[in-house]
């Protein structure tokens, strides 16, 4: 397993990780298989998403907050449901392709690491299965 470690600098945002992903495992000299990424936190995801306009980016994460805004009167004890809905929406994980060292991941996809509940310190688990 690898581990990933990222910084979020605001209370919603998406960040690219796909470098950092691809990086970590041709590093463990991995060149095709199942990669996996995971997010062990119930107020962030990793999603694919397109990776060109980052307006689109702002877009959906605006569109979440209308269907789960944060001034809506939740029962949850804390102050963060609509982060743990938006998550659970998205979900934890992706899993990817890769061939010749290389993530099949079509011309406009990335990975992204979805942040509802920041800044925080987040941490990304990348697993491969060989192929």
């Amino acid at each position: 397993m690898i581990h990933l470690e990222i910084s979020t600098s605001h209370t919603s945002e998406m960040v690219d990780i796909t470098e950092m992903v691809h990086e970590a495992v041709i590093k463990k000299g991995i060149r095709s298989g199942l990669v996996t990424v995971f997010v062990p936190h119930t107020t962030a995801s990793v999603i694919l998403f397109e990776n060109i306009d980052p307006q689109l980016r702002r877009d959906f994460l605006e569109a979440l907050g209308r269907v789960a805004p944060a001034s809506h009167p939740y029962h949850h004890q804390g102050e963060n449901a609509a982060a743990h809905i938006k998550s659970a929406l998205c979900g934890p994980r992706v899993v990817v392709p890769m061939e010749e060292a290389r993530l099949q991941l079509g011309e406009w996809q990335g990975i992204f690491l979805c942040e509802f509940d920041g800044p925080r310190d987040r941490r990304v688990i990348v697993q491969v299965v060989n192929g």
